[in-house]
């Protein structure tokens, strides 16, 4: 029964219950996930199932769960308003490109885990994992507040009204991209125009204000505008259902762990607005039966769509990455276990094409549920497998049951998933961090929160870049001297050197490598050798590493000193550095390989023997 198919069923026991209660954690949570994107209830249902069962089986962390996480949730729920808005609200239209993005992420993912790129996700900078977790919380609970006080923006006819002058431009604009496509010369027949804009119905009108105003109401800042609105339209009934949720989440943790509060919220607090026929907005219904495939991803691709999205779906990517990478060192922390990072990789990708495929969103490796699956039992793959069995079966058997779900419910859920992801260690540590990851932090936190997820963790990698640059080069400058050795803290194999050589002779340590960010202070601290100075020796014990641009600078110092007659001699030349100066001839036609040397007494020596206290040209 042993490793059939790659798989090991010598836990079936553990890894059914692990995946069992799993996939109950996992139901509420998928729901929820939906809905937040703008796909429904069911999209995140299709992607818990497919990402689990898939990213398992092909995956490289044994105990891990995968599924929709509030991190790509986030990232989605931004790349499908912008894609819906390009189609005028219809997110039916919008859908094949929406999922087209998805599976190109999907295969990015498949493909930094064939290239090896799991390897290196470990270097994010906190301050840029924090800042854009933080923002994730932010987005979550800033949203949810209308949607868990049964506030709509669509359906409230008064603002709706706001908007129909701009619905009627947009209309009428739209009859003139028309004209100019077909020909038509608006001014010589401006007729034509006034006939087709005679045809505009106030469904219409309506329709595309209502598009409007759920566009200028979504997001942070949409959500923060509209908000005293909301709050003068409360409905009462889903804001107790959504208090309700919230409290028995955090509740129902002090009384009992074996049932999952968020589970036990869900069924409890929809049972009795079932039970009392309370007046309350469901989720949107769940069409039964297994998923059928959304062939149009394939049908109606286009080259030209998709490009603007490339970077989104790179952004997606390499999230789902570092969230998938993350929940498996939490794994292999509690499981004692060592996971495979690239194949991890490729099972998440596998899993989010599948998922898109079938019309549902990406996701990444899951660490509460992860954890769940570990501490009820499950020990191999077949336990993420089992999870997304579990939630297959709730689909075909209870999707009509599970649409009675109350959209509030869904909403406390969710918030409290925001105040759960952001980063209170990393708030808490900002008054005794560094003032610039402080400040690549808040710009992330900000810039996510307010303006776009996607650019924002892009800009704050540039920032954290550059500020590691600047210390690197820094450090680098500060133990990096060009004195004469008399003033030099002399190394202990440089108190040898003849008494009547000392002025002559200029000692420069580089301390760490010699790259793009510390040139600048290399080409300074160059500049300090006096024009009288015969002997230079470069000490590079210390400096493993020297990238072009460091290359061409220390090409661009060896030709100036060669110009001056000042002989260049090399300590302790590395492997790396050395291949660089050889790839462009620096040696031999610069520095003569007679004149690298690894021990200090032998390159003492060779001063001895070959310099004179006189004006001999050396170059």
């Amino acid at each position: 029964m042993k490793n059939i198919f790659r798989l090991d069923f010598s836990n079936i026991k553990g890894d059914f219950f692990g995946g069992l209660t799993a996939g109950i954690v996992a139901l509420p949570l998928a729901l929820a996930f939906g809905v937040s994107s703008g796909l429904g209830p069911d999209a995140g249902l299709y992607g818990a199932i497919f990402i689990s069962f898939f990213g398992a089986f092909f995956g490289g962390t044994n105990t891990q769960i995968s599924g929709p996480t509030a991190p790509m949730t986030a990232v989605s729920m931004v790349i499908i308003a912008q894609i819906v808005a390009e189609f005028n609200g219809n997110v039916d239209q919008a859908l094949p490109l929406i999922l087209s993005v998805f599976l190109l992420a999907g295969l990015i993912q498949v493909g930094l885990g064939v290239i090896g790129i799991g390897s290196y996700i470990k270097y994010m900078p906190y301050p840029v994992v924090s800042g854009f977790m933080t923002a994730i919380g932010v987005i979550i609970l800033i949203t949810q507040i209308m949607p868990s006080i049964g506030y709509y923006p669509k359906e409230d006819i008064e603002f709706v009204n706001e908007f129909k002058p701009k619905a009627e431009e947009i209309l009428v604009n739209n009859i003139l991209i028309d004209e100019a496509e077909e020909g038509v010369l608006v001014l010589d027949n401006f007729k034509e125009t006034i006939k087709r804009a005679e045809t505009i119905t106030n469904q219409q009108i309506m329709e595309e204000a209502r598009d409007l105003a759920a566009q200028n109401s979504s997001g942070v800042i949409g959500s923060v505008k509209t908000l005293p609105r909301a709050i003068n339209h409360i409905n009462f009934v889903e804001l107790i259902l959504a208090l309700a949720t919230i409290i028995i989440i955090y509740g129902f943790k002090r009384i009992t762990t074996t049932i999952p509060s968020t589970l036990a919220a869900l069924i409890i607090v929809s049972v009795t607005a079932i039970i009392f026929n309370l007046d309350y907005r469901s989720i949107e219904q769940i069409p039964g039966g297994f998923p059928i495939p959304d062939l149009r991803i394939f049908t109606q691709f286009s080259i030209s769509g998709i490009i603007p999205y490339i970077f989104s779906a790179v952004t997606l990517a390499l999230l789902g990455s570092i969230d998938s990478l993350l929940t498996s060192v939490v794994a292999d922390n509690m499981t004692k276990t060592h996971h495979k990072p690239n194949k991890e990789l490729i099972g998440q990708g596998i899993g989010n094409v599948v998922a898109s495929i079938f019309g549902g969103i990406p996701g990444a490796g899951a660490t509460i549920r992860t954890v769940v699956n570990v501490n009820a039992g499950g020990k191999t793959r077949l336990s993420g497998m089992i999870s997304g069995l579990v939630l297959l079966t709730v689909l075909i058997a209870l999707s009509p049951l599970a649409s009675e779900i109350p959209a509030a419910v869904l909403a406390g859920i969710l918030i409290t998933v925001g105040i759960g992801v952001m980063d209170f260690k990393g708030l808490k540590a900002i008054p005794n961090m560094p003032l610039p990851e402080v400040l690549v932090m808040l710009v992330v936190l900000v810039l996510s929160s307010t303006w776009n997820l996607v650019y924002a963790v892009g800009i704050g990698l540039v920032l954290s870049s550059l500020m590691f640059m600047k210390i690197v080069g820094d450090l680098t400058s500060n133990y990096s001297q060009i004195v004469p050795l008399k003033d030099e803290e002399s190394w202990s194999d440089e108190v040898s050197i003849p008494s009547n050589l000392k002025n002559k002779i200029f000692i420069k340590h580089i301390q760490g490598p010699l790259f793009f960010g510390s040139t600048s202070e290399f080409q300074q601290l160059a500049k300090q050798i006096p024009d009288n100075a015969q002997v230079i020796i470069i000490r590079m014990e210390n400096m493993k590493y020297l990238d072009q641009s460091g290359l061409f600078v220390l090409e661009d110092i060896l030709i100036d000193l060669c110009s001056k007659n000042t002989k260049v001699l090399l300590m302790g030349l590395s492997e790396q550095p050395r291949y660089m100066l050889e790839n462009i001839d620096i040696i031999p036609d610069l520095i003569s390989k007679d004149i690298i040397f690894n021990d200090f007494k032998v390159c003492l020596k060779w001063i001895e023997e070959n310099i004179k206290d006189n004006d001999e040209t050396y170059c």
